[in-house]
């Protein structure tokens, strides 16, 4: 099912599937710029204009005009959802030298249809988007149910019907879906209800900071939640005692534009060489949307946690301002974070093969050391610089001459000897 939602003043549009007294929400979109208010200000737009043309004078100038305006506009807006044309009466508008002004003009249907077609459009796109990260086609929704007082607009009406090719459903009440909705959620909250679960979504993606400050996500956006989910991590510095989590929430690559919800450390490692420990990091959302992440140290059994609650504490407005600030910074934080991965690879290969230079030097071949000293001295070369092909070659080199010495360890030869 789709709830497409354009009320006053912002449009959602949740996929949902429901089945046996479920109500999982699969994902959402929206357009958090963009409602009711816009459609009337179109008409406004259309007023002023239009006795600017008749009067010379500009009604934006004066703030008791403009209310009227604004009450003149949606009283139309509502009306041409069932007639075809309707009068815009305003008199003593305005006044000038000439005395006082009227306006009095007749706004069409079709008028309306061409001031806010390109609205009804901008419904589209996001309609797309959560159909796409549902994971269906527009074939697989069984019904669109419409949502919020604009849908009622015959021009929305024809547009969702052509685009998910089949009548939106017109048994609700679109101004009342919202108030019965929140007394659903509100009765199986408290166990008035209890044959009906509904499954929620995580709006934002959930991770940790990690070195150079990347975000590695380990919920994605738009997760039903309950859920659950891990990974593993190391340390970066030898004999490292203690790891920070920082628990972070957003959609950007870098963890500097993502929100910073908690944090917490693991203390008491055993000490052992950098990437030698292996440390798994929990995160765990309930149906009542509190997050638990914790750590756990697998050679020790070592563990800490946190409780966050709630998982974002953002308007839609602001998450979705969030999603579409990262959607614009992409291009360019994926380079940084090409770049930050290309340098932790190059100074971690460069650690353990200078590691292993110094403990097998002795028994390895004097033309064979001097090739593993160069490609340590270039690998330092590059790590110094902020060329990510240099960063990259120095890797790959690095790698060639680490596993040419464990064949020369191994068997007394290198394989391409």
């Amino acid at each position: 099912m789709i709830l497409y939602d354009l009320g006053g003043g912002t449009f959602d549009i949740s996929v949902l599937d429901i089945e046996e007294g479920v109500y999982e929400v699969l994902s959402t979109s929206g357009d958090t710029f963009l409602g009711g208010d816009d459609f009337d200000r179109r008409i406004i737009e259309w007023i002023v204009q239009r006795f600017m043309d008749d009067t010379g004078i500009d009604l934006t100038e004066d703030k008791m005009a403009l209310q009227r305006l604004k009450e003149a506009a949606e009283k139309a807006k509502c009306e041409l959802s069932s007639v075809m044309e309707t009068e815009i009466n305003l008199p003593f508008i305005a006044a000038d030298n000439s005395g006082p002004k009227h306006f009095i003009h007749t706004l069409t249907r079709a008028e309306f249809v061409s001031l806010v077609s390109d609205l009804v459009d901008r419904t589209i796109p996001p309609c797309e988007e959560a159909i796409r990260l549902a994971g269906l086609e527009r074939e697989n929704i069984d019904h669109v149910l419409l949502v919020g007082g604009q849908s009622r607009t015959p021009l929305v009406v024809d547009k969702v019907k052509e685009f998910f090719d089949k009548e939106p459903r017109d048994d609700v009440n679109p101004d009342e879906v919202v108030g019965i909705g929140a007394v659903m959620q509100g009765s199986i909250l408290t166990g008035e209800v209890k044959d009906i679960v509904l499954l929620d979504i995580t709006p934002l993606s959930l991770g940790v900071d990690t070195k150079g400050g990347l975000f590695v996500k380990l919920i994605e956006r738009n997760s039903t939640i309950p859920t659950k989910a891990s990974q593993i991590f190391t340390t970066v510095v030898d004999n490292q005692k203690k790891v920070e989590v920082h628990v972070l929430q957003g959609e950007s690559e870098l963890c500097a534009n993502n929100f910073s919800l908690a944090k917490f450390e693991l203390i008491d490692i055993p000490p052992a060489p950098k990437g030698g420990p292996r440390i798994e990091v929990i995160f765990e959302i309930d149906s009542n949307g509190i997050v638990n992440v914790s750590a756990v140290d697998q050679d020790s059994g070592k563990s800490q946690s946190i409780r966050i609650r709630p998982t974002s504490g953002l308007t839609e407005k602001q998450i979705q301002s969030v999603i579409d600030k990262a959607a614009v910074r992409k291009e360019e934080e994926l380079r940084i974070r090409a770049m930050v991965v290309a340098r932790n690879n190059l100074e971690g290969l460069l650690s353990t093969t200078e590691r292993s230079f110094t403990e097998h030097g002795r028994k390895i071949p004097s033309d064979f050391s001097d090739r593993m000293r160069i490609a340590i001295e270039k690998g330092k070369e590059a790590m110094d610089g902020n060329e990510i092909e240099i960063l990259k070659e120095a890797y790959d080199e690095l790698q060639k001459i680490s596993r040419k010495l464990g064949e020369l360890l191994l068997y007394g030869t290198t394989m391409d000897d």
